[in-house]
């Protein structure tokens, strides 16, 4: 019995001795910064500026959480955010939560410059998940809570909105439920944006004045897209996508002949970890990707062949990631085809419930579903033992 349980304690101070490092500095300096949002779980958001060497900067909370964030060219922040216990509720009773978008200015110390908010009923799945300024001035928003893209001028004036209930058979109240979950709007070209509807595995490209004009992976194939976040745009024939629930980051792209999407060249991990639900992928203008590895806690950048160039450890849950120069330009679409980085292989049925208890609860990212059917093992071992035990012991009294 005890053999058993030892074995497997040491078996799990071994993997944790022996895991490979989260963090990883550059082999060369460089003035790159990049910034993050973190969503958390279990304390409050925050937005972290690192260095090259993966070293804060600076940071900022004051929010539950923070989702989308860019660099703007003046070193300040854009970020969405959403914040519970506010008593300016409009027609929702006190306290609410309000979500909407700040610009936070390092400078002296990090401060809030500028914020655009609204109240929401719950803090759940009703944020406004991703903000960024077009060259009109124009803020682009997308908001989870009323399932719609819109924008606002400078002076918050709304200047034009595209709801989904235009394309989708709508429930009766959509801030009642997590209908559609849409997470992310880039602007593509003029007038043109590209949105991820979350919940119907599916990429929209928008046109002012058309609405939907494009629709990728029409028939919700969830082995296409599964609860993806933060597409990129590269081309007209190619996006890339953090493919979250099938944990990997994908790129697909059209083929000439049908116009349909095919996966050209997929990640499932950098660093000898597998990702755990990756919430962004950009391609870097140095055709390097930089992923948001979110239940990892981490922020990677990987080459095209899947060798991971930088890691850098961040707080719990991060959720986007921004690199100077910001999203866009992107860099090129891969030339290579198939899976690139992974990590280790995954178990049927406990790497299933290992991935399934991350979604409740923190655990180490080297923990695999092998270390589960492990514990399994020693602990029907231990059982059996102590059943015989007893029933010798049993015998013996008799």
């Amino acid at each position: 019995m005890a053999v058993a349980v030892v074995g497997f304690v040491l078996v799990l101070v071994v993997s944790a001795v022996v895991a490979p490092p989260i963090s990883k500095a550059p082999t060369t300096n460089s003035s790159e910064k990049t910034v993050v949002g973190v969503q958390s779980t279990t304390t409050d958001g925050r937005i972290a500026v690192l260095d090259a060497e993966g070293e804060p900067v600076w940071d900022f909370g004051r929010a539950d959480s923070y989702h989308d964030v860019s660099r703007l060219p003046n070193g300040s922040v854009l970020a969405s955010f959403m914040a519970r216990g506010d008593d300016d509720c409009g027609p929702y009773d006190s306290p609410c939560a309000r979500t909407g978008v700040r610009i936070i200015d390092p400078d002296p110390d990090p401060h809030v410059v500028f914020e655009w908010s609204f109240p929401v009923r719950t803090s759940g799945d009703s944020e406004v998940h991703d903000a960024e300024f077009l060259p009109s001035g124009e803020l682009l928003i997308a908001d989870m809570d009323r399932e719609r893209v819109f924008t606002l001028a400078p002076n918050g004036t709304k200047t034009w909105q595209w709801n989904a209930s235009d394309f989708y058979d709508p429930p009766p109240d959509p801030t009642r439920t997590d209908w559609l979950h849409i997470n992310d709007v880039d602007r593509i070209g003029e007038n043109r944006y590209l949105v991820s509807v979350r919940n119907a595995h599916q990429l929209l490209v928008i046109e002012r004045g058309k609405g939907v004009v494009e629709v990728i992976n029409e028939n919700g194939d969830t082995s296409v897209l599964n609860y993806q976040h933060n597409p990129q745009w590269l081309s007209n024939d190619a996006v890339l996508v953090a493919d979250s629930e099938n944990d990997r980051v994908v790129e697909l792209h059209r083929n000439e002949s049908t116009g349909r999407w095919k996966t050209a060249w997929q990640a499932r991990g950098a660093g000898g970890i597998n990702f755990d639900w990756p919430r962004d992928a950009d391609r870097l203008p140095n055709g390097n990707t930089l992923v948001t590895d979110s239940r990892n806690n981490r922020v990677v950048e990987l080459n095209e062949s899947g060798a991971m160039v930088w890691s850098a450890r961040v707080p719990t849950v991060p959720y986007e990631a921004d690199r100077d120069p910001g999203e866009y330009p992107a860099g090129d679409p891969s030339d290579s085809n198939g899976i690139v980085g992974s990590g280790t292989t995954k178990l049927p049925v406990f790497s299933y419930l290992l991935d399934s208890a991350r979604h409740v609860v923190s655990l180490p990212y080297w923990l695999a579903g092998w270390h589960l059917a492990v514990g399994v093992v020693a602990s029907l071992t231990f059982l059996i033992g102590l059943w015989l035990f007893v029933r010798e012991s049993e015998k013996t009294v008799a």
